[in-house]
């Protein structure tokens, strides 16, 4: 990562001494102008790009390949390097991962051909705008002057001419703009940089780019090339809804935080950390917001919500004052809306976004989480929580952390009744928690896993830990790990994938023996998919479905001997080192030597396998999915008793923050 330290200025002033054209393509000023793109926040300079991704077809090999091409060959420290990836969703994973990591200051260009190569990054733009995390897509498209129609890949409809697939990424990006003519160019860009480095409205940024324009040539003024910067400013909080937030607070006996991704992207930790000591408030944390506060903190009460802790579970069930910070509350994080069922309850919302500060019916704190918390410290010096109320935490959070070393070290009836070589989840987790350094990062997204790791994992630092959550994208896993590695060779990646989701995307492993990037993958086999089997069960469908399972010949059902699937094999063919464990003793001496392989040998898969009946501690909390309400199925109908009695406890969260003194409108 390019970075300076030093003050910057929005934009860039044109020299009229040195103020002329440069013939280009459009798929060279494409290249030039990403690589003086930079960002800059509290005095840090960075670049925006740190390069691009790819897969060449004939939709952008003569356009944006050539211009790479051109580009890297030039050499020099303002090029753009270029990365070729093996699926052109994984690439768009990578980016994001990437992203994340840097706080959202900076990012990936990801290039596809015509159709399908275009058309494949859709999932990735779905996933980086439903968790806010800026990517700029380039797919390509078919003929604008439509004079060789209907070309190849090409998609005919009956009612309008201009419609290509890549109309597909308007609903899905923050920003969407199709360039027809070269003159569009620089109104695109512009557009589209605004949007990735605005912390409100970013998402995937979509420029799609006809195959014959990416070639042509026009006469660019030399301004747009210009070194520019984006400031990434921190909003600072109305005075009145601090004060407002604060009296709220001070009034609360039982006041609860929920952590969001904010805290992270704002680099509020710190902030946090001190409004938490000085007013003794407990903190849960949402998937993006886990890590907030370092395990071991007194106010840490871990996960909060569905696949939360019973400490902070019952902290938010009691709470009658919820104070969201950076968090966009998803249905995970609030169990529901049966989270929270003080009858008092209310809600302060500290978030950048007023979408998420008015989510529950929220006192809104439009506001940078870092100035925001700053802020709320000093308006609340001197107020803290009884005695009692911090006793309550440390009680709480024994019961669980006891539970976790029992999950992480379970006990000799539970070992002893696996099948050889079997080992549990919890154990799989709680040995690479324990044995890699506080800065690695554990990385995850989909399968039961993700839970387990919100629930479990011990969180040392404040990049340690990256699950993708938001939209839970199977395949996420390696690419995201290869993001992070990526972002900060500095640190170990550790990527936890089971099989299901290892299936949908492994060959990126590929890209990571082709750039040399060390990541460590523990790959899990239980021979299905885990997380939708238990749901299954749970909605009385029995895991129909989610098993590897050939199909049994006299029922015709796909319930007989499992598939000889070897994933050993697959990671090792793709060129990367693989160790195959059979029980915790060999799971630990595998971790310390992929921690020992060098930083640039590329992957190191460990394969292990698990059993999937063997859960993680319960978190008391519920997840809304629906069951069908009749059946001819036992198992279904007693599951659809189990779901009113839940639905029955969701509440609606409606009622104002704070009452209005003047009373009702005259």
């Amino acid at each position: 990562m390019d970075t300076v330290a030093d003050s910057a200025t929005s934009g860039a002033v044109a020299d009229p001494a040195t103020s002329g054209t440069v013939r280009l393509t459009v798929g060279q000023a494409v290249v030039r102008f990403l690589a003086a793109q930079w960002t800059e926040r509290d005095g840090e300079r960075r670049r925006l790009f740190a390069g691009c991704l790819g897969i060449f077809g004939h939709g952008n090999v003569a356009g944006l390949g050539q211009a790479l091409l051109q580009d890297e060959l030039a050499g020099g420290p303002e090029r753009l390097p270029y990365v070729l990836a093996r699926n052109e969703q994984a690439m768009v994973h990578l980016a994001v991962a990437y992203a994340r990591h840097e706080d959202r200051l900076q990012t990936w260009a990801c290039t596809a051909s015509v159709g399908p190569g275009s058309t494949n990054m859709l999932t990735g733009a779905a996933l980086a705008t439903v968790n806010r995390i800026p990517v700029l897509l380039l797919p390509s498209g078919t003929f604008a002057t439509r004079v060789a129609g209907p070309v190849l890949q090409e998609l005919e409809v009956p009612y309008a001419a201009d419609v290509t697939v890549n109309d597909a990424f308007r609903p899905l990006s923050r920003f969407f703009d199709r360039v027809d003519r070269p003159e569009q160019l620089p109104a695109a860009l512009l557009n589209g940089m605004r949007v990735l480095t605005d912390p409100v409205e970013t998402g995937a940024v979509t420029i799609a780019l006809p195959q014959d324009v990416q070639a042509e040539a026009y006469d660019w003024p030399l301004e747009l090339f210009e070194r520019r910067v984006w400031r990434v400013g921190r909003p600072l909080p109305e005075a009145a809804d601090v004060a407002d937030a604060a009296a709220l607070i001070s009034a609360a006996r039982r006041p609860f935080v929920v952590a969001g991704g904010g805290v992270h992207y704002s680099g509020a930790e710190d902030a946090l950390r001190a409004f938490c000591e000085a007013t003794g408030i407990p903190v849960g944390e949402s998937q993006a917001g886990k890590g907030a506060l370092p395990h071991g903190h007194p106010q840490a009460m871990g996960a909060v919500g569905s696949t939360g802790t019973t400490a902070a579970n019952a902290l938010a069930r009691e709470a009658d004052l919820v104070i969201g910070v950076g968090t966009r509350y998803g249905d995970f994080t609030t169990a529901s809306r049966t989270a929270f069922q003080n009858p008092g309850v209310r809600f302060v919302n500290v978030n950048v976004a007023r979408l998420d500060a008015g989510k529950l019916a929220g006192l809104q704190v439009v506001a940078d989480a870092r100035e925001a918390l700053t802020a709320l410290t000093a308006a609340l010096e001197g107020y803290e929580v009884e005695p009692a109320y911090r006793e309550r935490q440390a009680e709480l959070w024994r019961e669980w952390d006891a539970r976790v070393e029992a999950a992480y070290h379970p006990p000799a009836e539970v070992t002893q009744a696996l099948a050889a070589g079997v080992l549990t989840q919890g154990t799989v987790l709680g040995l690479v928690n324990e044995l890699s350094d506080p800065r690695d990062v554990v990385v995850c997204a989909a399968g039961s896993m993700p839970g387990d790791l919100h629930k479990l994992w011990r969180v040392r630092d404040r990049k340690g830990y990256h699950v993708e959550y938001g939209y839970s994208c199977m395949g996420y896993e390696i690419p995201g790990g290869i993001g992070v590695r990526l972002a900060d060779p500095s640190r170990d990646v550790f990527v936890m994938v089971g099989d299901g989701s290892y299936l949908m995307m492994p060959a990126e492993l590929v890209t990571a023996v082709q750039e040399r990037v060390k990541i460590i993958v523990v790959l899990v086999q239980n021979h299905g998919f885990h997380s939708i089997g238990s749901l299954s069960e749970e909605l009385g469908s029995q895991r129909f479905g989610t098993g590897y399972r050939f199909r049994d010949e006299a029922t015709g059902r796909l319930d007989g001997a499992r598939l000889p699937v070897y994933l050993a094999a697959s990671a090792r063919s793709f060129g990367a080192t693989v160790i195959e464990v059979r029980d915790p003793q060999e799971l630990e001496q595998a971790i310390k030597d992929a921690k020992a392989a060098p930083a640039d040998g590329g992957p190191v898969v460990i394969h292990v396998e698990t059993d999937p009946t063997v859960h993680a501690p319960d978190s008391g909390s519920w997840w809304d999915v629906p069951v069908s309400e009749v059946s001819e199925l036992d198992s279904t109908r007693r599951a659809y008793e189990r779901y009113t009695t839940h639905k029955a406890t969701q509440r609606p969260h409606v009622a104002p923050a704070s009452r209005d003194p003047e009373g009702p409108a005259r």
